[in-house]
């Protein structure tokens, strides 16, 4: 029987010296410095440069991609462990070889770029040399990919891309973008859109604006695309698998967020328990007060229930081995994560009353952290739509009238099988 709440010997090593490493080295960084993406500060280059050669040489660089690209190869279930870790760091997943969007379209461009393609943006980013921006939803379009409006037409020996893009994270930082525009309107969405690389600087691309997000991110850009031209090289993947395309990256990107998710949840649990031993009260200290001990009990729970369901669904992936059959998982997880991670960081935030909601604590910047992951790669009310679906397929209509759990029914049934085991009984003597 394969059932098991322990991580083997070998690996734990691995994971306390990554613990040790982001607690020592990586999170002093978020104190310090700015963006991980911007590469023009060089100061801060200097000291991530020789924390990124720690990271390769201890073997857990880009640990979620295979030998091949440099990576592990490491399983969902493994990389949320290491995450659970990372992921207390704003810096960590950039020290680590793992962040967002560059994970991602390392994934698309691993599995669909051409060896040329390959060769000119895979392996600079995946050796941290450059970054890179995913550029996908509309101004007036996100959860939605069918109703974008950006266009790709072919033109000779080039494609030329017009629209406009809207929260673009990182963008300004770019070096490449991965573009997902309709190619074919008179076609089903799903046959008709495709993906393009369009190289930062390209004339028509511009951004039109970086917006910040309080406590997160200052560069969302929003792009607009004036009859940008790329060469028909730049088509990634096959003309109209743009879907397919996107999905490479999504689903596992969605579980990598749960799993960073999971280290804040923790931070602020981990800071909520020490405010309520420290902090003194009339009769003792906080944590001596029955709300308070009732808002750590559910948080407690909280962060167990949600962290147990990131692994299954990790496990689940690593079993199945195909997204799709654990869809249901995923829509789970994502519906969890921005309702835990608020709930948890509100009580934390209350315990510490008029420094809880100073920029001198972090938890302001994790309740929007926590909405912004109810949007990110689709919005909650959408998963929970999903998820909702995926349940529902598992279950068949009632035989009758009555519903199968309808008492006078199963009674009567039961009555009938109690009768004809008497009768057995009673022929038997």
């Amino acid at each position: 029987m394969a059932w098991d709440f322990q991580t083997d010997p070998e690996f734990q090593q691995v994971l306390d010296w990554a613990d040790e490493f982001v607690r020592t080295e990586v999170e002093p960084l978020d104190l310090v410095f700015g963006s991980p993406y911007d590469r023009s500060d060089e100061k801060a280059m200097a000291i991530a440069g020789p924390l990124k050669a720690q990271v390769k040489e201890k073997g857990l660089w880009a640990c979620h991609l295979g030998p091949e690209l440099g990576g592990q190869g490491y399983g969902q279930l493994k990389l949320g462990l290491l995450n659970e870790i990372i992921g207390r760091s704003i810096w960590g997943p950039s020290i680590f070889g793992c962040q967002a969007p560059d994970s991602g379209n390392a994934e698309i461009l691993a599995h669909y770029g051409t060896p040329e393609q390959r060769a000119k943006y895979l392996q600079p980013l995946l050796d941290g040399e450059i970054g890179s921006c995913y550029s996908m939803t509309e101004p007036q379009a996100g959860a939605d990919p069918t109703l974008f409006t950006t266009t790709a037409v072919r033109d000779g020996d080039c494609w030329v891309i017009n629209g406009e893009k809207w929260f673009n994270s990182v963008a300004a930082f770019a070096e490449f973008f991965i573009v997902m525009a309709v190619t074919d309107p008179e076609v089903s969405p799903y046959e008709g859109m495709s993906m393009f690389i369009v190289p930062a600087g390209t004339p028509g691309l511009e951004i039109v604006r970086n917006v910040a997000v309080h406590g997160f991110s200052d560069h969302e850009g929003y792009v607009r695309y004036t009859d940008v031209r790329v060469p028909v090289d730049h088509l990634l993947g096959p003309e109209g698998g743009a879907f397919a395309v996107a999905q490479t990256r999504l689903g596992g990107g969605r579980v990598h967020h749960a799993m960073r998710t999971v280290a804040l949840v923790r931070k602020a649990f981990d800071m909520m328990c020490e405010r309520a031993v420290s902090r003194q009260v009339r009769g003792g200290t906080l944590g001596s007060l029955q709300s308070v001990q009732e808002r750590i009990a559910d948080s407690w729970i909280d962060l167990q229930q949600f962290r147990l369901l990131v692994l299954h669904t990790a496990w689940r992936i690593d079993k199945e081995q195909d997204y799709l059959k654990v869809r249901k998982d995923i829509a789970a997880i994502k519906v969890a994560m921005p309702r835990v991670l608020h709930d948890v960081a509100q009580r934390a935030l209350h315990l510490h009353g008029a420094l809880g909601v100073s920029e001198e604590m972090p938890f302001v910047d994790m309740l929007i952290h926590a909405e912004v992951m109810g949007i990110a790669d689709g919005p909650t009310e959408v998963h929970k739509t999903t998820l909702a679906k995926q349940v529902l397929r598992d279950y068949t209509p009632a035989p009758g009238l009555w519903p199968t759990g309808h008492r006078p029914a199963l009674r009567e049934q039961a009555a009938a099988h109690i009768e004809a085991q008497l009768e057995l009984v009673v022929g038997n003597l």
